[in-house]
C-alpha cells in the first residue's frame, strides 16, 4: 500500500473508500495516524476508532494485551501514529481493522477535560470550541464538502472558458450602495489620532479669511504695474495653498472630522462587499471572468443566515443577457450538486444520518434531475397573494423586497425545487442593474432554493451610459466616484451580465444545517470574532 508522499503514512481514505472497503489490502503492514474518536475495552482488548480527517469513516485499531503496548493514557482526543497489520474484520460495518504492533507517536488527551465527548454534541455547543470542532464527524464532513465545492467551482468555470480574476479586498467603492461597510484606516494609531479631530467652525472661518486676504493680495499685485511676475506668482501659489487648506477643512467636516489625506490610502477605504464592479472591468476586456473570494458586510444581524465575513463566487459574462445569466447560474449549481453526489456521497449521507430532517441526498438528486422554474417578480407576488393556508409575517404587496419566508415558500411549497424570480422593481435594486423597457423594473434575478431562500442574486448590467448616469443621479450617488465605471460605457460598451453566489449559503443548502455559522471554519458575526 502506497504511503502518503509527505508523511510516511497511509491515509484512511486510501483504505476505507475502496469499493471493497479495503479487504484486498488485508495482510499488509501499514502505518496510520490520526486522532482517537472513541475507545472501548473488552476482555483486555482495547478498541480505538481512529480518524485522520481524510474521509467520513474511522479505522478501527485493535490493541491486544499480548503486544504489551501502553494505552493507559490514550483516550478520546489523543493523537497516535500506529504501525500494524491490516486484517479482515469480523465486526459489522467495517471490512478491515488494524492490529497494532507499535506506537510511533502517542500524544495523550486528558479525558476529564477534553470537551469533544463521544456523545452527540449540538452545533450550538461546538461553536464555543471552534478550535476543536473539526474533530467531530459533522464539522469534518462539512470541511470536506466545502473543499470539494471549491474545486467544483474552479473546475466548472475553467471548463466553460472563464478566466479567474483576483479582485481587491480593500476598495473605495460601495457596490451595493447600502453603506454597511467596514472601514480600513490607520488614523487610529496614536501618532495619527489628531487627524480624527473635527475642525472647528473658527478654524474653517479663519481659513476662509486667509483665502480672502490672499485673493486681495493677488488682485492688488496685478493692479500695480510695478509688480514683478515673480511676486505675482508667489502670491498666486499662496492663494492656491489657502484654497486647498479651506477645501481640506470643509471636507474633513463633511467626513465627520477625519483628515483622510493623512490616512494610508489618502482617502476613505473599506473592506469589499463585492468584487463585481472590479470584475466587470476584466469582463469588458476578457469576455468571461469570475472572482471567488471573501466579502464583508457590517450588518448588525444575528440571524442564522448572516455573517460579517463570507465567500462569494461572482462570474461576469460579456455579450450576455439575463437569460444567459440564469442559464449559467443553473448549470453551475447543478454541476456542484452532481460533483458532491459523485465524490462526497459518504459525507452527504452522514448529514442525513446526523441531522434531523436534513434530506441532503434527496435534495441534491432533485436539483440535478429537473430544470429550475422561472417566474417574474410580478407572477411571484400574485402567487403568494393567492396563498390561503399560510399567513406570512410580512404582508405581500408589489414593490416589496421578498423576505426569507416568501422565498422559501416559493421554493419549498409552491415549486418544491429551485426557482428563478426575475424582473424586480427598480426601486429595490442596485444602480448597476439594467432598466427594462417598462421603466419600472430591472433585469435582475434571484435563485431561490429550499432550506435557504435566496442562493444566487444577479442581473444584466446597465450598459447604456445615459441610463446609468440617470440611475446614479436618482440614487444620489457621487458621479465622480464612479467615473472609472462609466468609462466602461464610454469606451466600447457591451451587454453583459453576472451574478453572485453566497458560498456558505450553498453549503447550508447541500448539508441541511440550519445555521450559517456551522458551515464556515471561523464564523465572524456581530459581537463574535473568536480565534
Amino acid at each position: 500500500m502506497e504511503e502518503h508522499r509527505y508523511s510516511h503514512r497511509v491515509l484512511a481514505r486510501s483504505i476505507l473508500t475502496r469499493p471493497d472497503g479495503g479487504a484486498a489490502l488485508a495482510g499488509q503492514t501499514l502505518c496510520v495516524g490520526g486522532w482517537i474518536k472513541s475507545r472501548r475495552t473488552h476482555r483486555g482488548v482495547v478498541f480505538l476508532a481512529l480518524s485522520d480527517g481524510s474521509c467520513a469513516s474511522s479505522l478501527q485499531v485493535i490493541v491486544d494485551p499480548e503486544k504489551e503496548l501502553d494505552t493507559e493514557q490514550l483516550h478520546t482526543g489523543s493523537c497516535v501514529l500506529v504501525k500494524g497489520e491490516l486484517v479482515l474484520s469480523p465486526g459489522k460495518g467495517q471490512a478491515v481493522e488494524l492490529h497494532a504492533r507499535e506506537f510511533l507517536h502517542a500524544a495523550p488527551a486528558d479525558a476529564s477535560k477534553y470537551p469533544i465527548a463521544k456523545t452527540k454534541l449540538p452545533p450550538e455547543f461546538l461553536r464555543t470550541v471552534l478550535h476543536l470542532r473539526p474533530r467531530t464527524d459533522l464539522i469534518s464532513s462539512v470541511a470536506r464538502i466545502r473543499s470539494a465545492l471549491v474545486l467544483a467551482t474552479h473546475t466548472f468555470f475553467q471548463q466553460q472558458g472563464f478566466i479567474h480574476v483576483h479582485t481587491p479586498i480593500i476598495t473605495t467603492s460601495d457596490c451595493e450602495g447600502a453603506g454597511e461597510m467596514f472601514q480600513v484606516t490607520t488614523l487610529l494609531a496614536p501618532e495619527k489620532r489628531e487627524h480624527l479631530v473635527a475642525p472647528t467652525q473658527d478654524q474653517i472661518d479663519a481659513a476662509r479669511e486667509l483665502v480672502t486676504r490672499c485673493g486681495d493680495t493677488v488682485r492688488k499685485l496685478k493692479e500695480n504695474k510695478s509688480s514683478s511676475k515673480a511676486e505675482i506668482g508667489d502670491a498666486v501659489k499662496q492663494l492656491k495653498a489657502a484654497k486647498d487648506e479651506e477645501a481640506r477643512l470643509v471636507k474633513r467636516a463633511e467626513d465627520g472630522g477625519a483628515d483622510y489625506s493623512a490616512d494610508f490610502f489618502g482617502r476613505p477605504a473599506f473592506l469589499t462587499v463585492s468584487g463585481q464592479l472590479q470584475a466587470e472591468t476584466y469582463a469588458c476586456a476578457l469576455s468571461n471572468v469570475y472572482t471567488f473570494g471573501p466579502t464583508f458586510r457590517a450588518e448588525q444581524s444575528h440571524t442564522s443566515r448572516h455573517l460579517a465575513e463570507f465567500l462569494m463566487v461572482e462570474p461576469e459574462l460579456a455579450f450576455a443577457e439575463l437569460k444567459d445569466d440564469m442559464d449559467c447560474a443553473e448549470d453551475y449549481v447543478k454541476f456542484m450538486c452532481q460533483w458532491l453526489l459523485d465524490r462526497c456521497y459518504d459525507d452527504i449521507k452522514l448529514m442525513d444520518d446526523k441531522l434531523t430532517e436534513s434530506g441532503a441526498l434527496e435534495r441534491l438528486q432533485n436539483v440535478v434531475s429537473a430544470p429550475f422554474a422561472r417566474i417574474t417578480y410580478t407572477q411571484a407576488i400574485e402567487m403568494l397573494k393567492e396563498v390561503k393556508d399560510f399567513t406570512f409575517d410580512t404582508p405581500v404587496e408589489w414593490g416589496m423586497d421578498l423576505a426569507s419566508e416568501h422565498e422559501r415558500y416559493l421554493a419549498e411549497q409552491l415549486f418544491q425545487k429551485p426557482v428563478f424570480v426575475y424582473d424586480y422593481p427598480k426601486a429595490i435594486k442596485a444602480f448597476y442593474m439594467r432598466v427594462n423597457d417598462d421603466g419600472q423594473t430591472v433585469a435582475a434575478m434571484d435563485m431561490l432554493v429550499p432550506k435557504v431562500g435566496e442562493l444566487v442574486g444577479g442581473s444584466q448590467r446597465e450598459e447604456r451610459y445615459e441610463v446609468l448616469v440617470q440611475r446614479l443621479e436618482e440614487l444620489e450617488l457621487p458621479l465622480d466616484s464612479y467615473e472609472w465605471y462609466l468609462d466602461l460605457r464610454r469606451y466600447g460598451s457591451v451587454k453583459h451580465s453576472g451574478f453572485g453566489l453566497g458560498f456558505e449559503r450553498m453549503l447550508l443548502f447541500v448539508t441541511g444545517l440550519e445555521n450559517i455559522r456551522d458551515v464556515i471554519p471561523f464564523p465572524r458575526s456581530t459581537g463574535k470574532a473568536e480565534l
